[in-house]
């Protein structure tokens, strides 16, 4: 066994920090973008007068951030070489994202909503596995170019991680779909020019065949985005949405007819490996800033540091780093070599128990640095904000353990029980 990381990807580590020193903190510290990552954060992205979404300044910085990566090679390292990517592996994606995240809040690896100079792109996997020639044709390069943008509708008012009781349905007439219904914490609708509509097109509430995932253009007769919700982490990007007779073609689908919620699995499973390896790196970043401010800081006359009370709370958060980092990598080297099913018990394992990690780690990094610590001078209320949705979002810790349990007493995957 040998757990060294390959050589090859350390030193693509090293030229990503390079990229980041001569391209990504010059354009960070140029016409005052700092306020996008100071203590001005929350307020100088958000524009509060317009429903709480993004400001158009702080889209168009990421913009220009994504452009820089994409022509450096980085913005599509993991994907496929016909997306134009360099085929990045599983393992390859949950370093690089641990360590984009290790290295503090900015504009290299924005957590507010998953920006980073190597791209996560869940939307262009689904596309490569499930999309037709002609939707690959009309989406996957703009989508990568940021000329279109597509919204994921699968929450509803009622129905969140029960998506089998989903009530939004769709009704065949003639040679198109309408779809009735409504979605909630519909991300992306403040600048999608596309929905995917996931809608009940045949079955009974709670089977999971007979849902149909559907392309719908947000400005199609009908389709209401009625507002967006506030949320602990601003600003927001997650709409509610009411559809009202809307009406697509059948060359709408997106994957097989009433075999949508495999398209909605590849989005979670896609996102929970690396919003897991995410977390491991700024959860360590809470640790090491602690250990640093501890040294430093005198009271009483001695180091904060030499206090019980504030080592080992901080070991205990080491070892779990250390514990979830080893765990993070075996599976994601895994996914490599091993079909996804077989794995999803142990994806759900690292997604919920680093969720956890790191608003643990982000939490106890307040404690320790005190009053400055509970200030937005410092940026650890920021990284809480932003990965405490995750252990509600992509599956809610509960549903993750649900399925680690279907995995453990033989209810669900590969050792499903007979009968």
């Amino acid at each position: 066994m040998d757990f060294a990381l390959p050589d090859e990807l350390i030193r693509l580590l090293g030229d990503l920090d390079t990229f980041v020193e001569r391209e990504i903190l010059p354009l960070q510290a140029q016409d005052d973008n700092e306020r996008f990552f100071d203590h001005r954060r929350e307020y100088a992205r958000t524009d509060f007068e317009n429903g709480g979404v993004p400001r158009p300044e702080w889209e168009e910085l990421l913009g220009e951030m994504f452009r820089r990566a994409d022509a450096a090679g980085w913005l599509r390292y993991g994907l496929p070489e016909e997306a134009g990517g360099s085929g990045g592996t599983n393992l390859d994606m949950a370093v690089i994202r641990e360590h984009l995240a290790h290295r503090g809040l900015g504009l290299h690896n924005d957590l507010q909503n998953e920006a980073s100079i190597v791209g996560n792109f869940p939307f262009v996997h689904m596309m490569l596995e499930y999309g037709t020639p002609e939707q690959k044709e009309e989406f996957l390069e703009p989508m990568l170019a940021r000329e279109k943008r597509i919204g994921f509708g699968l929450t509803e008012p009622d129905h969140g991680s029960d998506a089998t009781w989903m009530e939004t349905a769709a009704v065949r007439d003639g040679g198109d779909w309408v779809i009735n219904g409504a979605k909630r914490f519909n991300s992306g609708m403040h600048s999608a020019t596309h929905d995917v509509v996931f809608a009940r097109t045949s079955g009974k509430s709670g089977d999971a065949r007979g849902i149909t995932a559907f392309f719908v253009p947000t400005d199609a007769p009908g389709f209401s985005v009625d507002f967006h919700w506030w949320t602990l982490n601003m600003p927001t990007d997650h709409a509610e949405v009411t559809i009202t007779d809307v009406r697509v073609p059948d060359s709408a689908i997106f994957g097989a007819e009433g075999e949508g919620l495999a398209v909605a699995q590849t989005f979670v499973h896609e996102n929970r490996i690396r919003q897991a390896a995410s977390g491991v790196g700024a959860g360590q970043y809470c640790v090491d800033r602690s250990v640093e401010y501890a040294r430093e800081r005198l009271t009483f006359g001695r180091p904060l540091a030499t206090r019980q009370a504030i080592q080992w709370p901080l070991v205990e958060l080491q070892t779990e780093a250390e514990l979830l980092r080893g765990l993070v990598r075996k599976t994601a080297w895994e996914l490599d070599r091993i079909p996804h099913f077989q794995l999803s018990d142990k994806v759900s394992m690292c997604n919920y128990r680093a969720n956890r990690f790191v608003c643990d780690a982000a939490d106890r990094a307040m404690q320790v640095h005190g009053g400055l610590g509970y200030t937005r001078h410092t940026p650890f209320e920021h990284i809480y904000r932003h990965h405490r949705r995750y252990r509600i979002t992509e599956g809610s810790e509960e549903i993750q353990m649900r399925k680690v349990a279907g995995y453990l007493f033989g209810f669900a995957g590969p050792n499903k029980a007979n009968g």
